[in-house]
C-alpha cells in the first residue's frame, strides 16, 4: 500500500502501479478503446479530408541524380481523392477483400497511397524491406501468398526471376515508384490518374478485420509476421496523438522507413487524425537532418541512437539550439552522457518510451506532461496495463528485474496475433490480452518502469546472466568508441564469451586490449569482454538499429584472448 502525495487516500500497489480499481478502470478504458477504434482507415482518411480539406498533410523530401532537393506534397483532400483511385485501380487489377498484396517501396507518397488504398478494398498490405535480400523476400511471398506485387523498378528483376522459378506465391507484378526516370518519382499515381475516385464503393469493412502484416525480426529463425486489423492503426493514430500532444499546427518529420512500423504507428497514422503536417524524408542524413529540422520548422520529430550519437559529431552550427522541436520521439537506449549532450547542444529532450510492432504503440512512455525519470522508459500509457514477472511467470517485487508483460486488447490496443502461426501466437499471447515481450525490465515504487535488456540479448555466462545493454553502456562512455555492439558466442567451458564490437570515434586509435583493460576496470570480471573486434562500421536495419544477427567473430590474432 502506498499514499497518493496531497491526500489521504489508501492505494493498493502492483509493480508500483494503482490496481484498487483496476476492474473499472479497465472496463472503462475497454469503452474508450471500442469509441476511438470503431471505424475503418478509409473513413478516417475521409473524415480527416473533411476536417482539414486542402491543409498541407504529406510532404516527401528526396533527392535524384539530377536534383539534390526535391520535393512532392499532398493535401489531406487529395490524399482522400487519391487513395480512392488506388482503391478502384487494386479492384479493378481484381483485388478483393481479404486478399494480400506485396508492398516492396522504399520510402514515399506512393507506398503511403497503396497502403492506404489496399485497405479501402477490404485488402490485406504485406509491405516488404527495401533491405531484405531475395531469400527472406521469398519467405515472406511464400508465407502471405500475395495475389499482386507492387514494386520499384529497383526490384523488379528479382521478382521476375521468382516469376521464371515458377514460384507458386506470385502472382501479378506491377512497377511502382520510380525515381530514375526523367520527370517523376511518383509512376504508381500516374498509373492511377486516369480511374475514378467517385466510381469506387466501398467494400464492408470492420474495425477488427486485418489491415496489413508486418514482418518483425526476433529470436526466431524466420521473421513473424504481425497481424494488424484497421482498429490497431487508428488506436495508434489517437494514442499517439495524446503521448505527444500532438495538434494541428505541429510539423512531424521523420526519415523512419515506410514499410516500418515506427513510421507508420507513431507518426502517419496520429498526424492523419490530429491534421498535422507530416515530413517524410527519403533517408537520414546525419549533415543535412537538423538543417531539414529546422527547414521544415518540424515540432516533433523521431530520432534513434544512431542519429542523436551521428548528429553530435557533426560540426557545430549557429542554429542548433533554434529548432521549433518541442518533443523528440525516442526509443532506447542511450547513454545519460550522450542524452545529455545531445539535450543541451538542440534545445530539446527526448521522450522515452517502449513498444514493439506487437504492442502496436509505445505502450510504456514518459507523459507528454509531468515528471520524467530518466532512464527510465516512462510509465504505463493510457489503455494498457504492464507487469514484471519471474521465469513462472508470477509478479515480482518492486525493483526487481524481471521479465515485462504487456496487456492491451488483441486487434485494437495490441496485435490480433502472428498471421497464420498459431504456436508463435500462443506462445506470446495469452487468451485475457498479456503478451509476453521477452524483454528484462523493472518497476520503482512510483510507477517507473527501467528497460534491463532484451532477452534475446541476455548472455549466460559461468551461470551468470550478463546484459549486453551494460556492457555497451560502459563501451560508450569511453571517450574513444563511437558505436558499439554486445553479443554472446557459444563456449564450450563458459557456456557463452562476451564478444564485443566496436567503431572507434574518428582520430583514435583504438585496439583489442584496450577495450578489455577499460572494461576491468568498469565492469565485474566475468561481464569483461573476452573476444574484441575493432570495424570501421556495424551493420544497421532499415529503423538504424544494429543488426546483431549479422555480427559474426573473426576469431582472428587481433581478438582479445579469453580471460
Amino acid at each position: 500500500m502506498r499514499r497518493r502525495a496531497g491526500n489521504n487516500i489508501q492505494l493498493s500497489v502492483r509493480n508500483g502501479i494503482d490496481t484498487s480499481n483496476i476492474n473499472k478502470k479497465t472496463r472503462e478504458e475497454g469503452v474508450m478503446i471500442d469509441g476511438l477504434t470503431a471505424r475503418n482507415i478509409l473513413q478516417i482518411v475521409e473524415s480527416s479530408a473533411q476536417q482539414f480539406g486542402d491543409k498541407p498533410y504529406l510532404l516527401f523530401s528526396y533527392s535524384t541524380s539530377r536534383v539534390e532537393q526535391a520535393c512532392e506534397e499532398l493535401s489531406f483532400s487529395e490524399l482522400a481523392k487519391t487513395v480512392r483511385q488506388a482503391a478502384r485501380f487494386f479492384v479493378n487489377e481484381g483485388v478483393r477483400p481479404g486478399d494480400r498484396v506485396a508492398l516492396h517501396m522504399r520510402s514515399c507518397i506512393d507506398f503511403i497511397v497503396c497502403l492506404f488504398g489496399i485497405a479501402a478494398c477490404g485488402a490485406i498490405a504485406v509491405p516488404v524491406n527495401d533491405q531484405s535480400a531475395p531469400d527472406e523476400v521469398r519467405y515472406v511471398l511464400k508465407k502471405t501468398t500475395p495475389c499482386l506485387v507492387i514494386c520499384e523498378h529497383q526490384f523488379l528483376s528479382m521478382y521476375e526471376t521468382f516469376k521464371k522459378q515458377e514460384s507458386p506465391f506470385i502472382s501479378r507484378i506491377i512497377p511502382g515508384r520510380c525515381l530514375n526516370n526523367a520527370h517523376t518519382a511518383s509512376s504508381f499515381r500516374s498509373e492511377i490518374a486516369s480511374f475514378s475516385s467517385a466510381e469506387f464503393k466501398a467494400p464492408s469493412i470492420r474495425e477488427c478485420d486485418t489491415a496489413e502484416i508486418l514482418f518483425t525480426s526476433g529470436t526466431t529463425a524466420h521473421p513473424k509476421g504481425v497481424e494488424l486489423s484497421h482498429a490497431n492503426l487508428i488506436y495508434a493514430a489517437y494514442y499517439t496523438q495524446w503521448q505527444t500532444s500532438m495538434r494541428a499546427d505541429d510539423c512531424v518529420l521523420t526519415p523512419m522507413p515506410a514499410c516500418h512500423s515506427n513510421f507508420q504507428l507513431a507518426a502517419l497514422m496520429p498526424s492523419l487524425v490530429s491534421g498535422a503536417q507530416l515530413v517524410l524524408l527519403s533517408k537520414y542524413s546525419a549533415t543535412k537532418f537538423w538543417k531539414q529540422v529546422c527547414t521544415y520548422k518540424a515540432t516533433i520529430i523521431q530520432c534513434v541512437s544512431m542519429m542523436v550519437r551521428t548528429l553530435l559529431m557533426q560540426p557545430v552550427h549557429s542554429f542548433d539550439s533554434q529548432s521549433a522541436v518541442r518533443e523528440v520521439l525516442y526509443f532506447l537506449p542511450l547513454d545519460t552522457q550522450t542524452k545529455e549532450a545531445f539535450e543541451k547542444r538542440f534545445n530539446v529532450r527526448l521522450m522515452n518510451s517502449y513498444g514493439s510492432t506487437e504492442t502496436v504503440t509505445w505502450a510504456i512512455t514518459d507523459y507528454p506532461s509531468g515528471e520524467r525519470r530518466w532512464p527510465s522508459i516512462g510509465r504505463v500509457g493510457l489503455g494498457y496495463e504492464a507487469k514484471i514477472v519471474n521465469s513462472q511467470g508470477q509478479e515480482v517485487p518492486i525493483g526487481t528485474i524481471g521479465e515485462i508483460l504487456i496487456k492491451g486488447t488483441p486487434g485494437r490496443s495490441i496485435m490480433k496475433g502472428y498471421y497464420n502461426d498459431p504456436e508463435h501466437t500462443h506462445e506470446a499471447l495469452s487468451p485475457d490480452g498479456w503478451l509476453r515481450t521477452g524483454d528484462k525490465g523493472w518497476v520503482d515504487q512510483d510507477g517507473f518502469f527501467f528497460f534491463a535488456d532484451r532477452k534475446a540479448n541476455m548472455i549466460k555466462r559461468c551461470g551468470e546472466n550478463i546484459s549486453t545493454v551494460e556492457i555497451e553502456d560502459v563501451l560508450l562512455n569511453s571517450g574513444f568508441i563511437e558505436e558499439a555492439a554486445v553479443i554472446g558466442e557459444d563456449d564450450q567451458i563458459r557456456d557463452q564469451v562476451v564478444c564485443a564490437f566496436v567503431v572507434p570515434r574518428n582520430g583514435c586509435t583504438v585496439t583489442p586490449a584496450m577495450v578489455i583493460d577499460y572494461c576491468a576496470q568498469h565492469l565485474s570480471s566475468f561481464k569483461v569482454p573476452g573476444i574484441v573486434e575493432i570495424r570501421d562500421s556495424l551493420p544497421h536495419t532499415c529503423s538504424m538499429k544494429v543488426e546483431k544477427r549479422l555480427l559474426k567473430t573473426r576469431h582472428c590474432d587481433t581478438c582479445g584472448d579469453e580471460r
